[in-house]
């Protein structure tokens, strides 16, 4: 085994000719491409411990960050993990990442153009310095491209933490963190920071638990079940057949394919269909039920078809039902009937925006056996848009997911795949037609593999679970992970992000989120709420009101 140098050597240490810098803390003893290790002199470290610098106070802690000089510039490292040298008990050895570089201001020492990366690596014997207040406001200073500021780097009190918008959107981004942690609110401080910066943009959330609504009353357009009157043509032909066809196996694909030459049919009896070159059944051309169920009707009574009458029964009966389920009408209602495409989409895409630049797609009172095929729909259309509009001038659109687990399941089997289909096209495709993607989620193992690695920023909040660490540290990049390892000491609010969205991998408090900015997800407190009463036949007569309306 190697022998690792011990404290004594640092007596022998030649002075630095850089006085300012004080004493060093330790030296590099090992370098192996992105981690190596030092050894850091346990006395010296506890001297650092008193200082009013808060940086320089932590340093040689787990997570703080250290700094040694090689050439004319300062490689920054940040450290993973500490053990005694048993020895030497006044030294400790340590596991470091380095972040990147910068050039040194030869009057004052400080460190300015900070870049990631390496050019040089440092040799064994190295010596090493404590970051100070100063040097993190220089490696984290936000450059010229445009960003927004979203909390404090760990561990300062006035260095100011910023994402770079067009390089995380630009290449996806992923919000991850177990319930509680602060996941909605941080999804808000962050969407709201982007739409005070563009109050012209395009973003299209999608919302399971309908508590973002309150949160962007102001600067947002809010769609549910009772204003988002979304037509049922626009549905594709894989979502038509999600949506009518109940049946199975070699059943299922027959009624399948009875369902498109007759949607078809019904398609092109549209006047629309005729300026169309070539209509499919993928056209999202105007249709009336009624006509389908006709033309289903109609095939049912000829004679010369292979098959019996129980598949053409089956998709009449079905159609029927949505038709006259109340709980569908803001699909299927007979008003939708008419070419509202263009409408539809300048309200959803904010197309111009007004001032509004979001859009929050509320699902929580849709029915559940539906609702992956709207938010299908709503996805796919946001896609489609971006490829048939190339040659226009760009309005880049940002889909925001949130419980994203539900939507791109690791499953390959099951309802639900016209959605996780087209979730994995934009991850993998979107960015070259201008579609960003933002996934919110609290069960990252549960998403299907690959989308995560899709994501250039990832945006890391505690995470309880062993599995969602694991998978959360195959999708970093590998100088991040030394980072992640903090993971699960977390505080509420707090989070990790690396990636394309910030200069370097960074530990972040968040802001603070204004009460009338925040989404309504805050738990509620039982011991408090448990010694209130009266109004209680108030509430069940409002409740259950609200409950045999369907929320309307």
């Amino acid at each position: 085994m190697t022998q690792m140098p011990g404290a004594a050597q640092f007596n022998t240490v030649a002075p630095n000719p850089h006085a300012r810098l004080g004493l060093p803390m330790g030296m590099v003893f090992q370098i192996a491409g992105s981690s190596s290790k030092v050894i850091i002199d346990a006395v010296r470290q506890q001297e650092l411990a008193t200082s009013a610098d808060d940086c320089i106070a932590m340093a040689g802690q787990v997570g703080s960050q250290v700094k040694m000089r090689v050439g004319n510039s300062w490689l920054i490292a940040s450290i993973r993990s500490m053990a005694l040298d048993r020895d030497h008990p006044t030294s400790v050895i340590a596991d470091v990442d380095f972040l990147g570089e910068g050039d040194e201001e030869k009057l004052t020492g400080r460190i300015y153009r900070f870049r990631r990366g390496v050019t040089r690596y440092p040799t064994p014997g190295t010596e090493l310095y404590p970051v100070s207040s100063v040097d993190m406001q220089q490696i984290y200073a936000a450059d010229d491209r445009p960003h927004v500021q979203i909390g404090m780097v760990y561990p300062t009190s006035d260095t100011r933490a910023a994402l770079y918008v067009d390089s995380m959107l630009g290449k996806h981004f992923a919000l991850l963190g177990s319930t509680g942690t602060g996941k909605s609110t941080s999804a808000a401080l962050i969407l709201h920071r982007i739409c005070d910066l563009s109050p012209q943009g395009h973003i299209v959330m999608i919302d399971p638990h309908g508590e973002y609504g309150a949160a962007f009353a102001r600067n947002g357009a809010m769609f549910d079940i009772n204003n988002l009157a979304l037509p049922y043509w626009l549905m594709n032909f894989e979502e038509h057949c999600e949506v009518f066809v109940t049946s199975e196996g070699s059943e299922r694909t027959q009624d399948c394919d009875i369902l498109a030459k007759c949607l078809l049919a019904a398609r092109s009896k549209n006047r629309l269909a005729e300026q169309v070159g070539r209509l499919t059944v993928d056209s999202p051309i105007p249709y009336l039920l009624s006509d389908l169920t006709n033309i289903l009707q109609n095939e049912m009574g000829k004679l010369d078809k292979g098959t019996g009458s129980l598949p053409y029964m089956r998709l009449k009966s079905k159609i029927d039902e949505i038709k006259t389920d109340p709980r569908y009408s803001f699909m299927f209602s007979g008003m939708l009937v008419a070419d509202s495409m263009q409408e539809f989409l300048s309200k959803i895409f904010r197309l111009p925006s007004d001032g509004k630049p979001i859009s929050i797609i509320d699902v929580s009172a849709m029915p559940s056996e539906i609702t992956s095929t709207v938010v299908s729909v709503l996805s796919r259309l946001v896609f489609d848009y971006a490829i048939w509009s190339r040659n226009e001038p760009q309005r880049p659109i940002l889909l925001v997911c949130e419980e994203a687990h539900r939507y791109i399941p690791s499953s390959t089997v099951g309802s639900g795949q016209a959605v996780r289909k087209i979730l994995e096209r934009i991850a993998k495709e979107g960015r070259k037609y201008g579609v960003s993607l933002g996934l919110i989620t609290q069960r990252p193992s549960d998403l299907a593999e690959g989308v995560l690695s899709q994501c250039g920023t990832i945006i890391a909040m505690r995470l309880n679970n062993d599995r969602d660490q694991a998978f959360v540290k195959a999708a970093m990049p590998e100088g991040a992970r030394g980072f992640l390892d903090s993971i699960p000491a977390l505080r509420n609010r707090e989070c990790i992000i690396c990636g394309e969205g910030v200069a370097v991998p960074i530990r972040v408090a968040l802001d603070t989120l204004e009460e009338s900015r925040r989404p309504a997800s805050s738990d509620p407190s039982f011991s408090q709420m448990w010694r209130q009463s009266g109004g209680e036949s108030d509430i069940l007569d409002r409740t259950i009101t609200r409950w045999r309306n369907q929320g309307r």
